[in-house]
């Protein structure tokens, strides 16, 4: 969700902009872990946060959600 809010983002100004992220991600992983880390969300409030993020957000709804 990261690389793609920084590909939306940075669009056609800065294509290769999402590189970089990749590459702290990657180097995040090398490192030696320090501690436990917080709770991951629930599956429905990601889920929720996934089609907010979504093309589907900007689309007008549907007639048959009501």
């Amino acid at each position: 969700m990261a690389n793609a809010g920084v590909v939306n983002a940075t669009g056609d100004a800065a294509p290769d902009a999402w590189r970089r992220v990749v590459a702290l991600i990657v180097q995040s992983f090398e490192a030696p872990a320090r501690g436990t880390l917080p709770a991951s969300p629930e599956h429905d409030a990601l889920y929720r946060a996934m089609l907010r993020a979504g093309p589907a957000a900007d689309a007008p709804p549907d007639a048959g959600d009501s």
